[in-house]
Formats: structure tokens, C-alpha cells, sequence
């Protein structure tokens, strides 16, 4: 069995619990069992079976359920983003260190950091990040198909830094505090509480540790509701209206991904910058960059990341926001924040 899971995940059983009671786990066969009641969570495929339902109540007037379920169906069915035909480890590196985003992470994540992807997807930047000595990364999502695809090009490619479970964002099953980094891109907006999603994945980052949560813009993402409204009266895609669409390096399986992905989602939300600071202002999360920069200065990959940066004013932030608009909703419309718990206060004594 510990073949089968994994070094990482075997070497980080100590983090692991059972979502519902916070019991510790231990390995027997091919499960994961509680120390405590015997309750097993089978691994089949290496990844631990660890998703458990919550009636967590919601401040939006969905259900926590309801809306899992939904999304869990339709990334079953289209797994999200995907890998090219000819993806190996080093195709996949040399696309990724074509992202802004995922090189300046790969060069400036602190050495020794424990990450936790929350909603990992099929797992393209977990495997990214895993291809180093430097960090061990923890991949989770809810979609077993996407999962498998994840777990399968790490054991194909000998990725031994990067593990997966399946889990529920609002019952997530760790430890309180055991991550340096937590990495949530693309995948709040698709719950049915953003705000409570959030709150939820920071307590199992460690004080002083680092949040990074990219969402829909509200202004942002425009111009691809446009684009779905246009395809909605069209009966059926256009490509000029999406880069994504007509690229012939992209393999049908992603380009098909892509299109369900941004223009065929059952649920999204949509947010801004401000707001966000208000959650990690409530939270006690301290602000230190942006993606693009909420200042309204341009992002540079060999920018600092984990150097705390400007806000900038209302109107920068709004500024900034109505570039987005203007720019015609770049990569759907995403926008990232990044920000740092504070540290624990000494008790008096």
C-alpha cells in the first residue's frame, strides 16, 4: 500500500484526519483507517478516498451539497484543464515556465514549503511543483477522474514530491496549521460559498504561511459572459471569439475542457479585489500582492511574489479592475491575490 499511495503521502500521514471527527489516520492494506473508531477510507488508484459531505450553512442561500454535487458531476465528465496528448515531464515543465505566475512560484516558494493545491484539478501545477527537491506538494479536489489523471502523470514521470487526495474544500482532511503555502487558483468561485471556501482552506495554513486565491474578476469576467451569451444565441462556439478555441497545439480533449470549462459551468461566481481584502482583513490574513498588481503597476514574472507590495487606493483598485474589462477578459477574467496569516499573538500570561 505505501508504494501504491506514494512516499510523499506516506511520509505526511501525520497530517492527515478523518474529515468528520479529526481523528488520526494509520495505514492498513489498501486503506486508510481511524486510530480512534476503525472507520476506513479506501485508496484505490494511490489516492485516498477522504471527501465527505458537510451541511456546513452558507451565508448565499445555496447548498454546501447541493452545489458540490452539481460541480462534481461536470468536472467528472470534463476534467479541467486537461493534459496534451504528448504531455511528459519535460513538456510540462517547459509549459509551465512559460506562465508568469507558475515560474515566478517555481523560483520563489520558500525551500522546504509544504503546499496544499486546493481543488488541484487534473493536477498540472501540483506536478509542476512536485518535479522539485525544493517543496512537497499535496493536490486536492473532489473529482476522482481529474485525480486519476493527476496520479497517473506523476507515477508515469516519477514525480515523487507530488501526492493527491480526494476531498471536500469544506471539510478538508488535515491538520489545522501543517501547510507553508496553500494555492487555491480558479476553483473558490465554483462553490457555493466563496467567502466561507475561503475561510476554510486558511485554517490549514500555518501562521506566518502563505494564501494565494485566484477568482473571477467581477469586471474581469465580462467579456467571456458576453462571449457565453453569443454562443448561447449562436447554438454553438465561434472560435475567433477565443484564442483557446482555434489554437492547433492544442489537442480536441483540452480545447473541449476549456470551452465547458469557461463557457458551460453550472456554477460560478464573481468577485473583486476589494471584497477579498475584506475577507483577509477578517481573518487577519495581512495583504502582500496581486496578480494583476492592485496598484495598478505592471506585474513582471521576476517580481518579488512574497514581498509585501501596495493595495493601492479604491480608485487604483478599480482602475486595475476596468483594465481587465478593457483588455477583454484575459485568461476568463482571473484575478490573484496573495496574502500572509499573521502570526500567532503571545497569550499573557
Amino acid at each position: 500500500m505505501s508504494d501504491m499511495l506514494g512516499s510523499l503521502l506516506t511520509s505526511q500521514l501525520d497530517i492527515l484526519v478523518n474529515p468528520a471527527s479529526g481523528a488520526a489516520l494509520r495505514l492498513d492494506g489498501c486503506d486508510l483507517v481511524d486510530v480512534d473508531n476503525g472507520m476506513r477510507f479506501p485508496a484505490p488508484d494511490g489516492i485516498p478516498n477522504l471527501y465527505m459531505e458537510t451541511d456546513a450553512p452558507t451565508t448565499t442561500g445555496f447548498s454546501v451539497n447541493q452545489v458540490s454535487d452539481t460541480v462534481k458531476s461536470f468536472y467528472e465528465e470534463t476534467p479541467f484543464p486537461n493534459y496534451d496528448d504528448v504531455d511528459s515531464r519535460q513538456s510540462l515543465h517547459e509549459k509551465a515556465r512559460r506562465g508568469h505566475y507558475a515560474r515566478a512560484l517555481d523560483e520563489q516558494l520558500p525551500a522546504g514549503s509544504l503546499v496544499w493545491e486546493a481543488g488541484c484539478g487534473t493536477g498540472q501545477l501540483s506536478n509542476f511543483l512536485g518535479m522539485s527537491w525544493r517543496r512537497r506538494v499535496i493536490g486536492g479536489d473532489l473529482c476522482r477522474n481529474s485525480l486519476r489523471l493527476a496520479k497517473g502523470f506523476a507515477d508515469r514521470n516519477v514525480i515523487r514530491n507530488a501526492g493527491f487526495v480526494q476531498l471536500n474544500l469544506f471539510n478538508p482532511p488535515f491538520r489545522d496549521a501543517v501547510f507553508d503555502v496553500v494555492i487555491s487558483n480558479g476553483v473558490l468561485h465554483h462553490t457555493a460559498d466563496c467567502a466561507l471556501a475561503f475561510r476554510s482552506i486558511l485554517a490549514k495554513l500555518k501562521p506566518g504561511g502563505h494564501i494565494l486565491v485566484g477568482l473571477y474578476n467581477r469586471y474581469g469576467r465580462l467579456p467571456t459572459l458576453w462571449k457565453r451569451r453569443l454562443f448561447d444565441l449562436a447554438g454553438r462556439p465561434h472560435h475567433l471569439l477565443d484564442r483557446r478555441l482555434r489554437n492547433p497545439e492544442v489537442n480536441a480533449a483540452r480545447v473541449r475542457a476549456w470551452y465547458m470549462d469557461q463557457y458551460r459551468h453550472p456554477h460560478e461566481t464573481r468577485h473583486s479585489m476589494d471584497e477579498v481584502l475584506q475577507w483577509f482583513d477578517h481573518h487577519e490574513v495581512d495583504f502582500v500582492n496581486g496578480i494583476p498588481r492592485l496598484d495598478g503597476r505592471p506585474f513582471s514574472p521576476n517580481d518579488p511574489l512574497f514581498e509585501p507590495q501596495s493595495p493601492g487606493t479604491v480608485v487604483d483598485r478599480l482602475a486595475t479592475q476596468l483594465e481587465m474589462l478593457l483588455a477583454g477578459g484575459q485568461d476568463g477574467g482571473l484575478f490573484i491575490m496573495i496574502g500572509r496569516k499573521r502570526p500567532a499573538t503571545a497569550q499573557e500570561p
